[in-house]
């Protein structure tokens, strides 16, 4: 029986050097590809994969949300996250979202396919890097399930997520067609934000998720649209 996979990443290249190195592998088949993160939890609907290949770093809707939104309503389904970044903030907020594998794109194409083939069997994968960065962080007493993220704890996942666009410059109406949302409500969650996280506007809400590291924007559009 074969593996089906869903790839998700922002880049074409990406996509396509994935494909070529899963292809000569029998017992694998790539049934989708895209590179949003709204897009793959409609296409985890639809194509139901056994395995999420995700990158963490999308547009709109990143990779750990978009990981915490489809497992909501298909929990049968396995993630293993592709990132550049090894930081433990990032593992850590993968695995809170419920991936069952981190792997890093600079990984051989042998441990791809090992840590694909381990998280489909129910199995779960780090990169070696991954696990020896965090093993020595734990036996120093220096991982932290980041102090940063601490202001963002009261949050719901769909405040987090609208914080995140916010922070990228969007409208509430651009927030609202990406979400399917009504403007209100938009407004309404970023009202409920700015008095959970105590800030008065919205340039306060994007500082705050830059010094988070839930985005990496540098720049905004701090008006109230």
């Amino acid at each position: 029986m074969r593996i089906r996979v869903l790839i998700v990443d922002d880049h074409k290249i990406m996509r396509d050097g994935i494909k070529a190195i899963l292809k000569p592998a029998t017992d694998l088949e790539v049934v989708g590809e895209t590179d949003s993160g709204v897009e793959a939890v409609q296409m985890v609907r639809k194509l139901r994969p056994d395995v999420v290949m995700m990158d963490i770093n999308l547009q709109g809707m990143s990779g750990i949300e978009a990981t915490t939104e489809m497992l909501r309503h298909h929990p049968e389904t396995r993630v293993m996250m592709l990132s550049m970044y090894d930081d433990e903030h990032s593992v850590i907020s993968a695995v809170k979202a419920g991936a069952r594998g981190f792997v890093l794109k600079r990984a051989s194409d042998g441990d791809l396919i090992q840590a694909l083939k381990m998280v489909a069997m129910g199995g779960t994968y780090l990169s070696p890097r991954v696990s020896d960065r965090l093993l020595e962080r734990i036996q120093k007493g220096t991982v932290d399930e980041s102090t940063q993220a601490l202001p963002l704890a009261d949050l719901s996942p769909r405040e987090i997520q609208v914080l995140r666009l916010v922070a990228e410059g969007k409208t509430s109406k651009e927030i609202a067609v990406m979400l399917d949302l009504s403007v209100q409500t938009i407004r309404s969650y970023r009202k409920a934000m700015m008095k959970k996280l105590n800030v008065n506007n919205v340039a306060g809400l994007t500082q705050l998720a830059l010094s988070t590291g839930l985005t990496r924007a540098q720049s905004f559009v701090a008006g109230e649209g």
